[in-house]
């Protein structure tokens, strides 16, 4: 959903017929239910059987200026459940997070506005939180960029439907492209940078000055930048990244990840002077066979 600032100003019925969810004419009933029968606009709609609660929170979203989009609608993957359901359980679950980090971190510091997402093991959810994470902070009016620093098994130009011919890899190697940072039309305030081809030397590549360069360039142009990263037992890339990035965000799977393995990390980053801004317990099924 394009968030039209003009959308503020007009009607529901006109925000729904330019979405095709109505026509002149089922307006028209509904006005005249709504003043027989004393009822909201929403309601007369509703009762007439013309549109559902959904079309009803969409609309206003869109009056609000509150982007999202509608199942089978949008440009990315129905895995980002902040993008489809931002009614569900598990968005309020990320938007409390969300004020929890502002609290903690995003206070608006130039050294407190990147965040890597690490975990211990693969399948555990990294790239499934960290995406569903810029969306709230891009629908709350933060300038958000999304990194995959991945660049072992890159899953955000999945998530976002990007290309990845040119990235992360291509910057720190000097051979990145004009585009590489590309703005989400449906999230006005939210943008990706994907890893980009897969290279010979991850490691090696985010250990270059040209990393810590652009994480503090990109700081002056956005509000929260977080970063995906690979599993932290079997590459040091995220310790890498975390070290970068100043703070890191610590995630586990319940059932799945190993406590031993998470004390592990957590004591790594910390004494490698990384502040570990809280953990996050993952109990969603997705995007479990990609990471």
């Amino acid at each position: 959903m394009n968030v039209n600032p003009l959308d503020a100003r007009r009607s529901i019925g006109a925000i729904l017929i330019d979405s095709d969810k109505l026509t002149l004419g089922d307006v028209e009933r509904i006005l005249h239910a709504q003043r027989e029968q004393d009822l909201r606009f929403g309601e007369a709609a509703i009762q007439l059987g013309l549109l559902s609660t959904q079309d009803i929170q969409f609309a206003l979203a869109r009056q609000y200026n509150y982007p999202y989009l509608l199942s089978g609608q949008g440009e990315v993957s129905e895995d980002i459940v902040a993008a489809y359901q931002p009614f569900s359980y598990q968005v309020e679950a990320l938007r409390a997070l969300r004020s929890q980090l502002m609290v903690r971190w995003f206070t608006g510091e130039d050294d407190r506005r990147t965040l890597a997402v690490v975990s211990p093991g693969r399948g555990e959810g990294r790239s499934y939180l960290a995406a569903n994470l810029a969306v709230v902070f891009s629908q709350l009016g933060e300038r958000t960029l999304l990194i995959d620093a991945d660049m072992r098994r890159p899953r955000q130009h999945l998530l976002f439907n990007l290309e990845n011919r040119s990235g992360l890899s291509s910057i720190l190697s000097n051979r990145g492209e004009d585009n590489d940072i590309r703005r989400i039309p449906s999230f006005m305030d939210l943008s990706v940078l994907c890893a980009g081809p897969i290279p010979p030397n991850p490691q090696e590549l985010l250990g270059r000055p040209q990393f810590a360069m652009l994480l503090e360039n990109m700081a002056k142009e956005y509000d929260v930048i977080l970063i995906d990263t690979p599993a932290a037992v079997e590459y040091a890339d995220a310790q890498t990244i975390a070290l970068r990035a100043n703070g890191a965000l610590l995630l586990a799977r319940s059932q799945e990840t190993r406590a031993a393995d998470l004390r592990a990390l957590a004591r790594t980053l910390t004494h490698s002077g990384i502040a570990v801004v809280g953990s996050v317990l993952n109990e969603s099924v997705v995007d479990k066979t990609t990471r």
